[in-house]
């Protein structure tokens, strides 16, 4: 019995061992015109083994791709598509950058970290202003959820001024409940408050009304 140890290894295990004997089988046929009509049937073959590369984009040059590994770099055929070279497929990913937000920062988000850069292009004003005390406020919220704990509005000033690297400093203001965004806040608040026990008070009234008048009518 021959075990599958003993055999030739894969280049792509995730082919089977009839793909690959196809391939080689290929590579020993005498004309280029049978290599290519054998090909295009393996490529064909390829496709239907793994269905799921059809959702894939391009999948048919990836096939012929992979069909070149599979002949370990070495087919004498006319391609499709042009066949990368061995160092190509060799060739190392970039490096991927690390996230900026580390340590201490990391829990504030991405979307902080845009919202700053946003906040920095602004030219100085009253949006200016609003923008970046939102993002303090909304700093402050992320901070006391992650670290389950109070933060006073110094740290989270320094954290910011850190962060746009002291392009953004809100240390002039005493506190974020001082601050136009919290009074805005609080006045819309207080104006829907005020707005539901008005509309509460009508609605008794009516009902008081109404009462007293079926009273009247017995």
């Amino acid at each position: 019995m021959e075990y599958n140890t003993q055999k030739t290894q894969l280049n792509m295990p995730e082919y089977g061992r009839i793909i690959q004997q196809l391939v080689e089988r290929c590579k020993e046929l005498s004309t280029k015109e049978e290599r290519n009509e054998m090909a295009v049937a393996i490529i064909d073959f390829m496709g239907q083994r793994n269905p799921q590369l059809r959702d894939e984009e391009n999948y048919k040059h990836k096939l012929w791709d992979h069909l070149y590994i599979l002949a370990n770099h070495d087919l004498d055929i006319d391609p499709v598509y042009p066949f990368p070279t061995k160092e190509e497929l060799e060739e190392k990913p970039k490096r991927m950058e690390y996230p900026k937000l580390q340590g201490e920062f990391k829990f504030y988000g991405k979307s902080i970290l845009q919202l700053i850069e946003k906040a920095i292009e602004l030219e100085p004003g009253d949006e200016k202003e609003a923008l970046i005390e939102v993002i303090a406020n909304n700093m402050k919220k992320s901070y006391n959820v992650y670290n389950k704990e109070h933060v006073t509005d110094d740290v989270i000033f320094r954290h910011l001024k850190e962060l746009s690297e002291n392009r953004l400093d809100l240390t002039g203001i005493e506190s974020l409940e001082k601050s136009k965004i919290y009074y805005a806040t609080a006045n819309r608040n207080n104006n829907s408050s005020n707005r539901n026990v008005n509309n509460k008070n009508q609605t008794n009234k009516r009902r008081f009304n109404n009462n007293n008048n079926n009273k009247n009518r017995r």
